[in-house]
């Protein structure tokens, strides 16, 4: 089928993409939300599971592992299948994983289950930015993208509030439950509401791709989390052996590959790109880490409740949701260069202001740092994410929401393992220069993660100054400005 034939129409009007838009975000929110509502009931799985943080922590690891995975397979699935169809099937998989969930009796288990959860997840986000692209009128796609956006930063944030007053006041396994009758409405509502998008030609699948990607993806984590116990020991060093042979070999397969790869690495030949991506990888490990300790320390160093804990991430969601579609308006103006550099400007502040909150001090110390947080965010993700998109070729556009999206995933995924071995390193190294370990020098380690986490959101900032806007050619074009080098 030609690309012609394959097209969809775009709408001629915001209003028309309402009924669609409505289908696809209780989607995303769903798979996003469990991203991060197993953060703040860790604590009480470790109890109830009678397990250790270290095995636990893989349900949050293992999730975004395992979405990485099948990302990349979702540009090749919508070809060959249809979008509607993937989508259909993929939240129809996540809804099953998190009964399964629910029920797990053992540690291993729930790992095991959070896998299959993220499996069936894992091509929700990809999917779901390309029909909307493919959807919305080329004049309107900054705004309209900004509307689909807001539970890309809204539901991580929420996901500790809501996990966190289920794990206090219900049980932890309606964590899991509540996705039910969501998945089920969602269902119902992409059946009656998005269209159906046309089939595309598609070559073989990429065997070796689907083995050493995520081989490659799992040795790193697994690496960087067994860092915390020692650099030296047997398993981080075959970890971090496996991961890293396994990604050369992943690269050039991919780069070799005549036919369609599974990852479309040679995007990266766009400097335009490649410049953009590495700030989003910025964005995506800084705003997950911070989601991710700052629950812990108010748990583990302010005494705070799962819920107490999670609610402080309010204030980072309100001031994402309420940005995020100032950011999209604003994006079709002025692109994407000022709004990146202004969102991480806000991003650094508001991790060097955690930096220096004490755990004695009171837990509104975090409401200006953190509204910061959700602010830059808010200005810059889906900017980001359009900027990407429109910096390639048209009929790449499948494939770039999934290379952009299984990025993510592992950007996630080495976040948690990363700031979690600095963490434990950190307090070591403390505890062997004569600290108490409680509070002393976990705190210590804590505010040096988060000094890190700054350092690296003004490296971000500093790269966002080199940004250039795609040129846009045409109606529902958008012609990459491909600057070799």
């Amino acid at each position: 089928m030609s690309e012609e034939t394959a097209a969809i129409t775009p709408v001629k009007s915001v209003r028309e993409l309402v009924g669609p838009l409505i289908a696809i975000i209780i989607g995303i929110f769903m798979v996003i939300l469990d991203s991060t509502a197993v953060n703040v009931a860790i604590p009480v799985l470790v109890e109830d599971f009678h397990s250790s943080l270290a095995v636990i922590q893989w349900t949050v690891t293992g999730y975004a592992l395992a979405q990485a995975a099948v990302i990349p397979l979702s540009g090749w699935m919508m070809d060959r299948f249809g979008a509607k169809l993937i989508f259909m099937i993929s939240l129809v998989l996540f809804t099953l994983g998190s009964v399964l969930c629910a029920f797990a009796t053992t540690s291993d288990q729930l790992v095991f289950f959070r896998i299959l959860q993220g499996l069936g997840g894992g091509m929700v986000t990809p999917i779901a930015f390309a029909m909307t692209y493919k959807l919305s009128p080329p004049e309107k796609v900054g705004a309209i993208m900004g509307m689909m956006g807001i539970p890309i930063l809204l539901a991580p944030a929420l996901g500790p509030i809501l996990s966190g007053y289920l794990v206090d006041y219900v049980k932890w396994e309606w964590i899991f439950l509540i996705n039910v009758p969501v998945g089920i409405v969602g269902l119902i509502l992409t059946m009656i509401l998005l269209p159906k998008f046309p089939k595309q030609s598609s070559s073989s699948l990429d065997m070796l791709g689907i083995i050493f990607g995520p081989l490659a993806f799992v040795g790193l984590s697994y690496g960087l989390s067994e860092g915390g116990t020692s650099w030296t020991s047997a398993k981080t060093i075959i970890g971090l052996a496996v991961g890293v042979v396994s990604l050369l070999l992943f690269i050039y397969i991919e780069l070799t590959r005549k036919k369609e790869p599974l990852l479309e690495l040679r995007v990266f030949r766009s400097s335009l790109f490649t410049r953009g991506i590495l700030v989003q990888w910025v964005l995506q490990f800084v705003m997950f880490g911070m989601i991710f300790t700052v629950p812990y320390f108010m748990q583990l160093l302010m005494g705070m409740s799962a819920f107490h804990a999670g609610i402080w991430t309010l204030p980072q969601a309100i001031a994402a949701g309420i940005f995020m579609p100032i950011g999209g308006r604003l994006y079709d103006r002025i692109g994407a260069r000022p709004l990146v550099i202004i969102g991480l400007a806000f991003v650094t502040l508001g991790a060097y202001l955690v930096s220096n909150i004490d755990p004695t001090e009171s837990a509104w110390s975090f409401l200006i740092p953190r509204a910061l947080i959700g602010m830059g965010m808010g200005l810059s993700f889906l900017a980001l994410n359009t900027h990407l998109i429109q910096s390639a070729p048209q009929k790449l556009v499948s494939r770039v929401t999934s290379l952009t999206s299984a990025a993510q995933q592992v950007v996630t995924s080495f976040s948690v393992a990363g700031l979690t071995t600095i963490i434990v390193s950190r307090t070591t190294h403390y505890v062997a220069a004569g600290e108490k370990q409680m509070p002393d020098a976990t705190t210590h380690a804590f505010h040096y993660t988060y000094l890190i986490l700054a350092g690296l959101a003004l490296v971000g900032l500093l790269l966002a100054t080199t940004l250039k806007r795609p040129k846009v050619e045409g109606a529902g074009t958008t012609a990459p400005m491909m600057e070799m080098g």
